[in-house]
């Protein structure tokens, strides 16, 4: 749809681009925010700029607690500017988070619209993954413009380049693994790091790259993870004097203290495996996360005010811009080709 520069009264012109039909969309004048699923870092970052960028424009905006649960308790809000004094450098969620099952059935999904409805909003933003933007798809079907946000920090959202906390992560990880090369070194070792990333490879790939490790395992190249190749490269650097290696597996493919057991019986040599866990959803976000953050919630409330809906905003090819989330929640995410055959390249 296009949409017109002039409102109609209280109402927002819509013209559709084939048969120049106008709809018409009823003026956003109070918004809500809320967090779903896992916390990343710079959630806080886009409430942030959900709620300054809604007030600056004449918005009410309310805050939803504990995310589609607490939408469904009616647990909800005021917010004003000093609601989110200070939070700009915080780790996790001010308006907390969850999962909710009952949001995944037609009866929760109407429920949650009558629930905005009574409480006077017309607009929502919903930060979180793929599993939030499709309870923001059905908070859309059900009339309640919604818009997502990409939270997350696995970075598998595959309308978006960047999502939500995988630069923290990321940084929170490859300092970790530093530290853990320290004390391999120190004790002639061999350490398998676990990082995050159930069914995503990015944070192991990124950090087997920023940390100089001779393997990375990770999930979508999950027929490429020969064990025995890697006993074989252990056991031929340390004949050309290698004393210590790393390996950064990745959550998906797991099984890590098995791994470190198998690799020492069959190498001699002391293998530990340390798994890094939730360290990597907390602490304070990066640069790259508050700005980025920031940025998507300033345009998550522009496309509210012009009356959109069904929305995710994205990173794209170097600009911020937004897809449709029945055409997001349809495309697929590959691992980055370049990036994993590099990391095979450097490490031989």
């Amino acid at each position: 749809y296009e949409i017109s520069e002039c409102l109609v009264g209280s109402e927002m012109c819509i013209r559709d681009r084939i048969g120049g039909n106008r709809i018409m969309a009823k003026k956003v004048t109070t918004i809500g925010v809320l967090t779903s699923g896992g916390d990343a870092p710079g959630m806080n970052a886009a409430i942030r700029a959900v709620v300054r960028a809604g007030i600056s424009s004449g918005l009410k905006v309310k805050g939803v607690r504990r995310g589609y649960a607490g939408l469904l308790e009616g647990d909800i809000i005021d917010m004003d500017t000093m609601s989110v004094t200070d939070i700009v450098q915080r780790g996790g969620t001010i308006l907390f988070t969850s999962r909710c099952k009952e949001m995944m059935t037609p009866e929760g999904q109407q429920k949650a619209a009558d629930i905005c409805r009574e409480h006077g909003i017309d607009g929502m933003v919903v930060i979180g993954g793929d599993g939030s933007f499709r309870g923001a798809q059905k908070l859309s079907a059900n009339g309640i413009n919604t818009i997502g946000i990409p939270g997350t920090i696995d970075l598998d959202i595959a309308c978006t380049e960047y999502t939500i906390g995988f630069d923290t992560a990321c940084n929170t990880a490859m300092e970790a693994i530093d530290k853990v090369r320290d004390t391999s070194a120190s004790h002639e070792r061999c350490s398998i790091i676990e990082v995050m990333g159930r069914t995503a490879g990015h944070i192991a790939l990124w950090c087997g790259i920023s940390n100089g490790s001779e393997y990375v395992l990770i999930p979508e190249r999950a027929e490429e993870n020969d064990e025995e190749e890697i006993i074989r490269k252990i056991i031929s650097k340390r004949r050309i004097g290698k004393k210590h290696h790393i390996i950064v597996n990745a959550e998906g493919v797991g099984h890590s203290h098995e791994m470190a057991k198998r690799i020492e019986a069959a190498t001699g040599i002391e293998t530990r495996a340390t798994v890094i866990g939730h360290i990597q959803r907390g602490g304070n976000p990066s640069c790259r996360d508050r700005v980025y953050a920031s940025a998507m919630g300033a345009r998550a409330v522009d496309l509210l005010l012009k009356g959109q809906t069904n929305r995710v905003v994205a990173y794209k090819n170097g600009e911020f811009t937004d897809f449709d989330i029945d055409y997001a929640l349809q495309m697929t995410k590959d691992i980055d080709e370049h990036l994993y055959s590099m990391t095979k390249r450097l490490s031989r």
